[in-house]
């Protein structure tokens, strides 16, 4: 008699506890949460097929859904319904994530009392501290609003209780990796929890027209912890940035399904609490009645807000056979670049055989191209111990051949410049309509741009022969 064929339902399936994926055979790591010894057998899956239910709403023409429940509600801080696309939408999710330390809490805690009425009531759930430690950081901040409910708790079932019982038009729970339900084996903050908290909070919020926001953890890569679908499922992705050593805050927006994804929000995080900075170039500037060799000014686009940035830079003789290279604020690779093109193509010779410490000022990251130009004339001005002319910015991206290249948004850079009091730039080439009363100079390569530090001081400047070549 021949041996029995082994069918689908005698197969063995496989099943990662962490995150409940499934496979067909075992391995040793589970490609969808990447943990070790986690794959054990537990049987076949049964087969099933889907039957066609009930409709509970009718399918409309998209011209005849009605648009008006879903007007966006502000939070009571212009900073943050500047990221959202004008407030929060009746039912939308948002995820913000952020660095411990780095201020999320205090600004919840104050979106939700601002953001309190007796029409909307708000509840805050903390799962990472008690009822009393947020109660005492609110009287702190003055977050103290008649209808905001406060709750401590970690049951997901007790959360759900607490949305019957006050019925909030937002919800806050600090944090999402804190909430566990009982009926999903894992530690709170694993794949699967994380996973079946949110999806139950989703589902509440999209059937009860409730706002929420959800505070996330972060790993030592600055990726938000647990799953990945995480990100898919909410409407809203925030990212808080901020060092920890300086007063800026940036809320940065990396999904958004009811506006753009390139706003920022500028925050001052201070002993009172939080505050929106609707004009934050200031913190970036420092006001001198002389300039100063070795800074130099420059524009940067955050999203779609310019905001006036000072580099400055430092050279001083090296003590050591390989001189030191030291940046706070800017990229590394970007300077060294930026060196190179002053040695080879500005004839300064004198930066490769000292130490050279280049830095921002108020904690502000210049990272895209448009700084380079700024930053090589604060190398070229702190080499040559020659100041720039007031009240001049500098815009542009530097190749490696000495050539400046155009940017996004000049247009946008020159007029905050020109609000700002700033009266001179140096630019690329065609840079568009430029503000009345502001004097703007195209640079064509590096060469061009040095010839904007006076030449009775300069030292290691192109001579006139070379320039001639």
């Amino acid at each position: 008699m021949a041996a029995r064929t082994k069918t689908t339902k005698d197969r063995p399936s496989y099943r990662c506890t962490e995150c409940g994926w499934q496979t067909a055979k075992w391995l040793g790591r589970c490609p969808e949460c990447q943990a070790w010894g986690t794959i054990e057998e537990y049987g076949a899956p049964a087969v099933r097929t889907t039957t066609p239910g009930r409709v509970t709403t009718s399918a409309l023409p998209i011209g005849q859904v009605d648009g008006r429940q879903a007007t966006a509600r502000t939070t009571g801080v212009p900073e943050l319904d500047r990221v959202l696309g004008g407030g929060l939408v009746p039912g939308a999710v948002v995820l913000l994530a952020g660095e411990p330390g780095v201020g999320k809490s205090t600004l919840l805690l104050d979106v939700a009392a601002k953001s309190a009425s007796d029409e909307h009531p708000t509840l805050y759930v903390t799962g990472e501290e008690s009822a009393s430690q947020v109660r005492l950081r609110a009287d702190r901040i003055g977050a103290i609003a008649d209808h905001l409910y406060l709750t401590a708790e970690t049951d997901l079932a007790a959360v759900l209780g607490h949305l019957d019982e006050v019925k909030p038009s937002l919800l806050i729970l600090d944090s999402v990796q804190t909430v566990a339900s009982p009926e999903i084996d894992g530690a709170p903050g694993g794949m699967a929890q994380v996973r079946e908290v949110a999806g139950a909070l989703i589902r509440a919020s999209k059937e009860r027209g409730m706002s929420t926001l959800l505070v996330g953890h972060v790993t030592k890569d600055g990726a938000i912890a647990g799953p990945r679908l995480l990100e898919h499922l909410v409407d809203v992705v925030l990212h808080f940035e901020g060092d920890r050593h300086a007063r800026l805050r940036l809320v940065r927006g990396v999904k958004n399904r009811y506006g753009a994804t390139d706003e920022v929000g500028c925050f001052e995080l201070h002993d009172q609490g939080i505050t929106g900075l609707a004009d934050p170039s200031g913190l970036f500037l420092t006001r001198r009645a002389e300039p100063v060799p070795g800074t130099c000014l420059t524009v940067t686009l955050e999203g779609r807000r310019p905001l006036v940035a000072e580099v400055q830079a430092l050279t001083v003789d090296s003590q050591i056979p390989s001189p030191r290279r030291t940046t706070s604020g800017l990229e590394t690779s970007r300077v060294s670049m930026m060196l190179a093109v002053l040695e080879q193509r500005g004839r300064i010779s004198a930066l490769g055989k000292r130490d050279i410490y280049s830095a921002t000022v108020g904690g502000v990251k210049l990272s895209e191209p448009a700084a380079d130009l700024a930053v090589a004339l604060a190398l070229a001005s702190a080499a040559s111990d020659t100041p720039l002319p007031k009240n001049l910015v500098a815009i542009g991206e530097v190749g490696l051949a000495g050539e400046v290249r155009r940017v996004t948004g000049v247009q946008r850079r020159l007029a905050e410049a020109h609000r700002l009091g700033f009266t001179h730039a140096l630019v690329p080439g065609d840079p568009g309509k430029i503000p009345p009363g502001m004097k703007v100079l195209e640079v064509a390569d590096i060469g061009d741009a040095l010839r904007v530090l006076p030449r009775s001081r300069r030292r290691d400047a192109p001579r006139e022969d070379e320039d001639r070549r």
